[in-house]
């Protein structure tokens, strides 16, 4: 019995070391960008700045790339995209997960294979719509074509097939309509999924270069990843004053990861468990 417990805690240590490591490895990197934004301005890089630790990287940094602006855009573009594809997905979703219709299993197949498909062979016939439709250099050229997504509607309908249909046909005795059972029952209940594609897709709006910089020119509708993009360009040489705009544009989905974490693991976790 000594011996089994000893073993136990032996895999128990390593499996805490492996997981340690990898957290090492892919933090480190974060750690460097982080020290080396408090170097002296115009330094070299170095991992641990000697002397003179200083903010003033941050302050140029914001206010020669702009970010101000970039900030108010990007926050508004992916708040518009995440709201769109939470309504979208969650139509659609419990439509796949409850209705009885015909051709149910071969539309989500074709909502997986949009999956697979990679937006960059999309662009040139996007790009003719929002022309026809006069939105180019709009915002809706940076919303519309990522608002409705196969992987928000494939992750709720999964979860809502983990949720018991007596509770559905409780609603229903209770004289309640589908979209009320939807909005009152199913979605309070789904929030860990709902939080899980929240995440999704405001870190991949926001971290998103290829729409603002193929559907728009004026400046004014510059993005953060765009506006990163440009002050690279300007300040190759000056390693601090890009570390600094590099974390600038960092920190605020770090932030959102880790306040909804728990419901991110839950939600994940939950949509694996029935088919």
């Amino acid at each position: 019995m000594t011996k089994l417990n000893w073993n136990w805690k032996s895999a128990d240590f390593w499996s805490l070391a492996a997981l340690l490591l990898g957290a090492l490895i892919v933090l480190l990197p974060l750690f460097v960008v982080f020290l080396t934004s408090f170097a002296p301005p115009g330094s070299n890089l170095e991992l641990l700045p000697k002397n003179n630790w200083s903010l003033a990287n941050y302050h140029d940094a914001w206010q020669r790339g702009k970010f101000l602006l970039a900030f108010a855009n990007s926050t508004l573009v992916a708040i518009a995209v995440t709201a769109f594809q939470i309504v979208t997905s969650a139509l659609a979703g419990y439509a796949l997960a409850r209705l009885k219709f015909r051709g149910r299993q071969i539309l989500l197949l074709i909502v997986l294979a949009t999956l697979i498909i990679p937006f960059q062979l999309l662009v040139i016939p996007i790009f003719l719509v929002l022309k026809w439709g006069h939105l180019i250099n709009t915002y809706g050229a940076l919303i519309l074509p990522t608002a409705v997504n196969g992987f928000g509607i494939f992750l709720l309908r999964q979860y809502f097939q983990t949720i018991p249909v007596e509770l559905e046909e409780a609603a229903t005795i209770d004289g309640a309509n589908r979209i009320q059972i939807l909005w009152q029952v199913m979605l309070p209940l789904a929030r860990p999924a709902l939080v899980t594609l929240f995440l999704f897709t405001f870190i991949a709006e926001w971290n998103d270069l290829f729409k603002p910089l193929v559907f728009t020119t004026r400046p004014e509708l510059r993005t953060v990843q765009l506006a990163l993009a440009e002050f690279q360009e300007q300040f190759t040489n000056n390693w601090p004053l890009m570390m600094a705009a590099v974390t600038i544009a960092t920190v605020p989905v770090m932030v959102l990861f880790l306040i909804g974490q728990r419901q991110f693991i839950q939600g994940i976790a939950a949509t694996g468990m029935k088919n």
